[in-house]
């Protein structure tokens, strides 16, 4: 996938530009989130990326669901929250197919239930709530943190890039890194404050990173940058939970059980935004994190909460990291 040009930021907004000419339409838009109708209320959708696991992107199949619920309100509602669960392993070999079922169809809100289907049993069922805006005094949100602007940060590849050229770094964190380095993502990536290799056994269950959309959105569809950052929001999110234990631990499993996500302020997906994230509990073999996606302005634009399935085992002890 190519890189998309150069972006600039706009006071308050993030990074993205206005002007499709000057930046190549985001994949997100045109080919992973873009599902063909079948017939009313059923749609199908096909593959960009699939991880290393070789089992279909949670984000993916999220991203979808949501399209096609959001396909079946009228364009003045908007989705506030949804809550999903994994039921399936994704065969990336054959599409999914999305069915959506037309819950409520309220005054003031909407409920769809959307069931992604794949050879012939479900993978995965979503419950969506949609909204009309209705403005209220009652206003209040916790502060962003204060972290460098992604202008300032390496990102992913650069990052990979610096860790592979430091000698103090094992040959099993190697393979791993360069594994990585191979997977063309269509979501940019900035880490705030990421460890040194010496710092890789002392890691709290916390990260920060800026991410955004490559390529260009847009400002006209709302509903479609819910969408993708739904895709976005299932990205490195259950990995948190392993950041105390990965020096310890080899992931033999894991995966994603549910997923929720709580839509709060309007936003762009393609300008940079600050996903925090951080895992308050793990044990026996689940582990919870939760994250916020906040704005360049300060506002929580996006809540998130994800349960998943960690099977781990010793790694073998190195004489370095």
């Amino acid at each position: 996938m190519s890189s998309p040009k150069s972006r600039e930021e706009k006071p308050g907004g993030g990074g993205g530009g206005d002007d499709p000419s000057e930046d190549l339409r985001s994949v997100l838009v045109t080919s992973v989130l873009n599902l063909e109708p079948l017939d009313e209320d059923l749609f199908r959708g096909r593959h960009y990326w699939v991880p290393t696991t070789q089992r279909l992107f949670g984000g993916q199949i999220v991203g979808q669901a949501l399209v096609a619920a959001a396909k079946s309100v009228c364009e003045d509602v908007h989705v506030h929250s949804l809550h999903c669960y994994f039921v399936r392993a994704g065969d990336p070999k054959v599409p999914v197919l999305y069915q959506v079922e037309r819950t409520r169809s309220g005054a003031s809100f909407s409920v769809r239930s959307v069931k992604a289907i794949q050879h012939g049993k479900p993978i995965f069922i979503c419950q969506a709530s949609f909204q009309r805006l209705q403005p209220s005094p009652l206003k209040h949100q916790f502060s962003m943190p204060a972290v460098s602007p992604p202008e300032e940060l390496l990102d992913h590849e650069a990052l990979i890039n610096k860790y592979l050229r430091d000698p103090n770094l094992g040959d099993k964190y190697r393979v791993g890194l360069n594994r990585i380095a191979a997977l063309d993502v269509p979501i940019e990536i900035k880490p705030v404050n990421p460890p040194t290799v010496d710092q890789m056994q002392r890691i709290e269950p916390k990260q920060m990173f800026w991410v955004r959309a490559r390529g260009y959105i847009g400002e006209g569809d709302i509903k479609m940058h819910c969408c993708v950052a739904a895709y976005i929001s299932d990205y490195a999110f259950l990995g948190t939970a392993l950041l105390p234990h990965q020096w310890k631990y080899k992931v033999n499993f894991m995966v994603s059980l549910d997923h929720s996500m709580w839509f709060h302020a309007p936003f762009r997906a393609d300008h940079w935004m600050l996903y925090e994230c951080e895992s308050p509990w793990a044990d026996g073999s689940r582990g919870l994190v939760h994250g916020r996606l906040w704005r360049r302005d300060g506002v929580l634009a996006v809540s998130c909460a994800q349960e998943g399935v960690i099977r781990v085992k010793p790694r073998v002890s190195e004489s370095k990291l």
